[in-house]
């Protein structure tokens, strides 16, 4: 104390003394409360924990990535439908074009044998004109009809037979009805003759119908 006293007295300032704790913190042994002193905070160890994932977080990615899928498969699926249509039109087209060539290509070649027939025709009116004798045109006609019948029954085409023939409405068109007897009614006259192609009625005979 004198000391202190003496230099107050003598103006001079106390020197300053640091004191400097070299102890070590020694570790919580297991079991040790974490209110002891020296214990860490609770949330402050060296290692951080993961994060929790978000619940319903990968459920929501699932069916995100499965309407994807769906969404491309639907584009594939289009892509082909439309690839099928183009591919059904062109064969379209193609079946058309092709039909109407045989059509045309048909109907030429028919055409080109009724050709001959129309040389036939004019031979007649020539040898009418150079020959005054009818009988001799009458041959000429009767010589070109039986060509154009045989041309055109090379293609299919048939006479119906309907005088005499029981009266049948597929085959005979009946402009007239004679008689009043309680019989079948048949063909007693015709008017117009009708015609088959290749099995099929064409035109039906114009008849006249009478019941005995």
């Amino acid at each position: 104390m004198t000391d202190d006293r003496k230099l107050e007295r003598d103006g001079e300032e106390r020197p300053k003394v640091r004191v400097v704790d070299k102890r070590r913190f020694r570790e919580r042994p297991p079991g040790e409360d974490a209110s002891s002193p020296g214990a860490p905070a609770a949330g402050a160890t060296g290692s951080s924990s993961p994060p929790e994932a978000t619940p319903g977080g990968e459920d929501r990615a699932q069916p995100a990535s499965e309407l994807e899928q769906a969404q491309a498969q639907a584009a594939e699926y289009l892509d082909h439908l439309q690839r099928l249509q183009a591919d059904f039109e062109n064969y379209r087209k193609r079946m058309t074009r092709s039909q109407e060539r045989l059509v045309e290509a048909e109907l030429q070649r028919f055409v080109g044998r009724l050709l001959e027939v129309l040389d036939e025709f004019d031979l007649a009116l020539l040898a009418a004109e150079r020959e005054p004798d009818f009988e001799s045109f009458r041959k000429g006609v009767e010589l070109v009809y039986a060509k154009l019948v045989e041309t055109l029954r090379s293609e299919g085409l048939e006479r119906i037979e309907a005088e005499g023939k029981p009266f049948d409405p597929a085959e005979h068109d009946a402009l007239m009805q004679t008689g009043d007897g309680d019989g079948e009614p048949h063909v007693a006259e015709v008017f117009r003759q009708g015609y088959r192609l290749r099995g099929s009625v064409i035109r039906p005979a114009s008849v006249r119908v009478e019941r005995a």
